[in-house]
C-alpha cells in the first residue's frame, strides 16, 4: 500500500515538473509576431518537411472545397484529402460561380456565406494541420470580384476608355475590398496585355494596344488594390497577367505563338508591368504562349534574370492554369510532366496554379533533379507574404460586415459612373445626341437592348436579375412606358430566331429609332467548356457568345442577322442610333456610314443601362 502510495506521488511530481517545464518552452519563432518576416519566415522553413514546402507552391481549384448546409458552410470531405495529402498553401476561384463551375445563384456562395466559406478552411487548416499554416485565397478579379453578389464594372476595354486614372483607381479599391471582406486575398488581375488582332477572344480584359494607356491605368489598378502594402485591411496581392505578349499571339488565335523582337518587347510590352510592379504589385502570371519559341511558362530570362533579378520583383510568378502541363502536352519542349514541372521552377514560376504538375517536384528534390535551395527560394516567397499580410494571427473575415458591404451603395454609383465615362460617342449627324424627353415614342431594337448578361462580358459570376440595368431599363428611367417600343429583332448568333418584320413595323410606328447589336461573351449551361475554363465554339448551341476566352474570330462583322437588321431599320427613313455592346473591336462601316448617331459601350457593367 506505502509502495502504491509513494508511486502516486511520484508520477504527480513528475508531471508538475513536466507541466512547469512545458509553460516555460519558447514560443516557435514563426509564431511570434514581435519578430523580423524574414526570421519567421527562416524557422518555419527549418520546420518543414520537402512534402510541406512543396504544398506551399499548389494552387488547386478552389470551389469544390466546401459543403452549404443551410446558413453555415463546412469543408469538404475533399478538402480534408487534400489537406492531408498535398499540404496545398492556397486555392484559386473558391468563390467563382459560373457554368464552368457549375456553381449558380441556387447553389453558390453569397458574400456572407463566401465569408464563411473561408473562415471554415482557414479554421481547419489552422487546427488540423501540423504546422498550421494559412491558406491563401486567389480570386479572379479583372473588372470585378468573379463571386455571386459581387459589383460587376466595366470591361478593362472599357475602362481603358475612361482615360482616367483616378476613377480606376477607385475601382480597384473597391474590387479589393469586396474581396478581402469575404475573406479572399489575391485578386487576379488587372490583364496588362497589348492587344494587336481585334480577332482575338480576350480583348476584351485588356487595356487595349497602347503600352502608355495600359502602364498607367495598370499602374492605378493596382495602387487601388492596396499597392502591396498588405498591412492595410483591403489590400490584395493583385496579380498582373499574363507575361509576355500573349496577346499578339498568330492569326489572333489564344496560346498561339507570338513572335516580337527584343527592342519591341523592351519598348512596349515590358513597361506596363514594370509600372505596375513599381506601384506593388506582388504576383505575376505566366501565359499559355510560347515567345520567340520559348514557353512564357519555361522562360528563364524572363521570369528569373528580368522580372526577379533586375526589376528585383519581390512577389510571386504563378503559372496560369495547367500552362505547366502545357510545357510538356501543348508545346513539347519537356519529355514528362516531371521534366516539365522542373523546367518551370528552374526559369523562376513559384506556383503552379491547377496544382498537380508540381507534385512531381518532391520527387525532383528527392533525386537531386531540383536543389533544397531552388525550393526554398519560392517557399520563402509565399511565406513572407502571408505573415506581411497578418494572416497567422488572424486568417478570419467577419460574415456580416461582407453581407453588409459588398455591392454596397457607394460601389454601385461608381460601377455607373465607370460606365458613363467608358461609353464613346463616334458619330453624332446634327446632334441627334441628346434625345429630348418629351419625344413621341423611340423604337429600342436589338439583341443587346434587354438582355443583363450580354452587358458583362467574360469573367462575371450569376447575378440577381434587378442587380443589372438594360438600356431598356435605363430607358425606362427617362421615358413613360408609352414613349417606348421594345423589339428585339434577332440574336446575336442565331440566324432562326428573329422578328425583324416586328421590329420594322415598331420603327414606323416611332419617332426615333434606337439600335443595339454587337456581341457577347455571356456564358450558358450549354456551353462545352475546356479544363482551363476557355469556352469551346461546336455546333450543337447556339448560344450568343461570340468573344471571351475561347472564342477568337475570323470575321468582326456582325453574327446572326443583325446586319440585315440595321439595313432595315435604315430603309425606314427615321433617325437611327446604333449602340454596339461588343467585347473586340468589331467592324462598323456600315454604320460609320448610314446611323445618323454611332456610340460603343463595351461591356459597360451592371449599371450600363
Amino acid at each position: 500500500m506505502l509502495n502504491r502510495i509513494c508511486g502516486l506521488l511520484l508520477f504527480l511530481g513528475l508531471l508538475m515538473v513536466g507541466t512547469c517545464v512545458s509553460a516555460q518552452l519558447p514560443i516557435e519563432s514563426y509564431k511570434n509576431p514581435q519578430l523580423p518576416v524574414e526570421q519567421r519566415v527562416a524557422d518555419l522553413l527549418s520546420r518543414m518537411t520537402v512534402e510541406e514546402k512543396v504544398g506551399q507552391l499548389l494552387c488547386p481549384l478552389g470551389w469544390e472545397m466546401y459543403e452549404i448546409k443551410g446558413e453555415t458552410v463546412t469543408v469538404s470531405d475533399k478538402f480534408k484529402q487534400l489537406m492531408k495529402e498535398r499540404h496545398v498553401g492556397m486555392l484559386w476561384a473558391t468563390y467563382r460561380a459560373d457554368p464552368w463551375t457549375k456553381k449558380t445563384l441556387e447553389n453558390g456562395l453569397n458574400p456572407a456565406l463566401a465569408a464563411k466559406a473561408g473562415n471554415a478552411l482557414q479554421k481547419y487548416v489552422m487546427e488540423n494541420t501540423r504546422l498550421g499554416i494559412p491558406i491563401f485565397l486567389a480570386e479572379e478579379a479583372p473588372h470585378g470580384h468573379m463571386a455571386i453578389g459581387a459589383t460587376v464594372f466595366p470591361t478593362g476595354i472599357g475602362m481603358a476608355a475612361t482615360w482616367s486614372p483616378q476613377l480606376i483607381n477607385e475601382v480597384g479599391n473597391a474590387i479589393g475590398k469586396e474581396i478581402r471582406l469575404q475573406g479572399g486575398h489575391i485578386s487576379y488581375g488587372p490583364v496588362l496585355d497589348l492587344t494587336r488582332d481585334p480577332r482575338w477572344s480576350r480583348v476584351e480584359e485588356t487595356f487595349g494596344e497602347d503600352p502608355v494607356l495600359t502602364g498607367r491605368i495598370g499602374k492605378a489598378m493596382v495602387e487601388g488594390l492596396g499597392g502591396g502594402n498588405l498591412s492595410q485591411p483591403y489590400s490584395t496581392l493583385a496579380t498582373l497577367k499574363h507575361f509576355l505578349a500573349y496577346g499578339i499571339s498568330e492569326s489572333g488565335q489564344n496560346g498561339n505563338p507570338s513572335f516580337v523582337g527584343i527592342r519591341e518587347l523592351h519598348e512596349n510590352f515590358l513597361p506596363p508591368f514594370r509600372q505596375a510592379i513599381d506601384a506593388g504589385a506582388l504576383s505575376v502570371m505566366t501565359s499559355y504562349n510560347s515567345l520567340d519559341g520559348i514557353p512564357c511558362t519555361a522562360n528563364y530570362y524572363l521570369l528569373t534574370e528580368l522580372l526577379k533579378n533586375e526589376w528585383q520583383f519581390k512577389g510571386f510568378v504563378v503559372s496560369d492554369l495547367y500552362s505547366i502541363e502545357g510545357i510538356h502536352q501543348s508545346h513539347f519542349v519537356a519529355p514528362t510532366m516531371e521534366e516539365a514541372a522542373v523546367m518551370a521552377l528552374s526559369a523562376g514560376v513559384d506556383v503552379d496554379l491547377g496544382g498537380d504538375a508540381y507534385m512531381n517536384i518532391i520527387n525532383a528534390v528527392n533525386t537531386g533533379r531540383v536543389s533544397n535551395a531552388v525550393l526554398d527560394a519560392s517557399v520563402a516567397r509565399i511565406l513572407r507574404l502571408k505573415f506581411e499580410m497578418g494572416l497567422f494571427e488572424n486568417p478570419y473575415v467577419i460574415p456580416e460586415k461582407a453581407e453588409k458591404e459588398v455591392c454596397n451603395d457607394a460601389h454601385i454609383a461608381l460601377a455607373r459612373k465607370i460606365a458613363q465615362a467608358s461609353i464613346t460617342l463616334l458619330k453624332n449627324d446634327r446632334s441627334l445626341l441628346p434625345l429630348n424627353k418629351n419625344i413621341s415614342k423611340v423604337a429600342l431594337i436589338g439583341p443587346n437592348a434587354d438582355n443583363r448578361y450580354n452587358m458583362l462580358g467574360d469573367y462575371t459570376a450569376p447575378q440577381e436579375e434587378e442587380n443589372v440595368k438594360t438600356v431598356l431599363d435605363g430607358i425606362r428611367t427617362k421615358l413613360s412606358p408609352l414613349q417606348v417600343e421594345y423589339v428585339k429583332g434577332c440574336s446575336i448568333r442565331d440566324t432562326l430566331a428573329s422578328d425583324i418584320e416586328q421590329a420594322v413595323a415598331a420603327a414606323r410606328r416611332s419617332e426615333v429609332v434606337i439600335a443595339v447589336v454587337g456581341g457577347s461573351s455571356a456564358r450558358d449551361f450549354k456551353t462545352s467548356y475546356k479544363e482551363t475554363g476557355a469556352a469551346i465554339a461546336d455546333e450543337k448551341t447556339v448560344s450568343d457568345m461570340e468573344c471571351g476566352e475561347g472564342f477568337d474570330r475570323a470575321t468582326l462583322s456582325l453574327l446572326g442577322r443583325q446586319q440585315e437588321l440595321l439595313k432595315a431599320l435604315k430603309a425606314t427613313g427615321k433617325p437611327l442610333i446604333v449602340v454596339y455592346i461588343e467585347g473586340r473591336p468589331l467592324d462598323k462601316t456600315w454604320a460609320a456610314e448610314n446611323a445618323d448617331a454611332l456610340l460603343t459601350a463595351y461591356y459597360p457593367g451592371q449599371e450600363g443601362g
